[in-house]
């Protein structure tokens, strides 16, 4: 190469450090790479679910305990800080893989169950862009900014 920069596609500019006519990086190119992302979630519920139908514990429970971590947006009545804190405990995946851990090793079907629910839930949220919470408020997540901009909003 000859010191030119070169670009690769839509993202070419962003690649480049350059930016378009209008002053703003190009991010048409994330486009792809976000798909791939929700995708790879969606994958992930799918397989909870199969294995959650292999484990051969009662759909109630799973009916039961789908939305249950849900339930950490409560703590949004405490402010912004305590509800993304109380929100980000229930929709990380540590827990729940560890749990599943434990449950398998000491054959506790149930405790398996749990984290199988739960990772469904984690999982079923990021396929649809739902993201771990900023401090900023509920729309702010690790994802972007969910739901409608402002400037969108009718009077």
């Amino acid at each position: 190469m000859t010191g030119e920069s070169r670009t690769i596609g839509r993202a070419g500019n962003k690649l480049s450090g350059q930016s378009n006519p209008s002053g703003q990086n190009d991010l048409s190119g994330t486009k792809p790479l976000d798909f791939i992302i929700r995708l790879e979630w969606a994958v992930v519920a799918a397989v909870a679910i199969v294995f959650y139908a292999w484990s051969g514990v009662s759909w109630w429970l799973f009916g039961l305990l789908i939305l249950a971590p849900d339930l950490s947006m409560l703590g949004y009545l405490g402010g912004p800080r305590i509800g993304a804190i109380a929100y980000n405990t229930l929709h990380i995946l540590i827990v729940p893989v560890l749990l599943l851990l434990v449950g398998y090793l000491s054959g506790h079907a149930v405790a398996i169950a749990v984290a199988l629910i739960w990772t469904a839930h984690i999982a079923i949220d990021r396929a649809l862009g739902y993201g771990l919470k900023r401090s900023t408020g509920f729309q702010d997540t690790h994802l972007g900014r969910i739901g409608r901009k402002r400037d969108e909003l009718s009077p």
